[in-house]
């Protein structure tokens, strides 16, 4: 059985209200999810993090 990973939004800093989570069946595809959400729920360009953004992110994308 394959492992899944998820990504909570609310568990990033300053977003502890929205309730987006996503999981997926591999992290590239839990960031793809990110970047979407982001784009839509947020009005973010996920294109304008830098490594630093994205090394924090990808600390909350836990194995579920």
């Amino acid at each position: 059985m394959s492992e899944a990973y998820t990504y909570a939004c609310r568990d990033c800093e300053g977003m502890e209200t929205c309730p987006g989570e996503v999981t997926a069946g591999s992290k590239d595809e839990v960031w793809k999810l990110m970047e979407l959400h982001a784009v839509i729920a947020h009005n973010e360009d996920p294109s304008s993090w830098d490594e630093e953004t994205r090394a924090y992110l990808s600390t909350l994308i836990r194995a579920k």
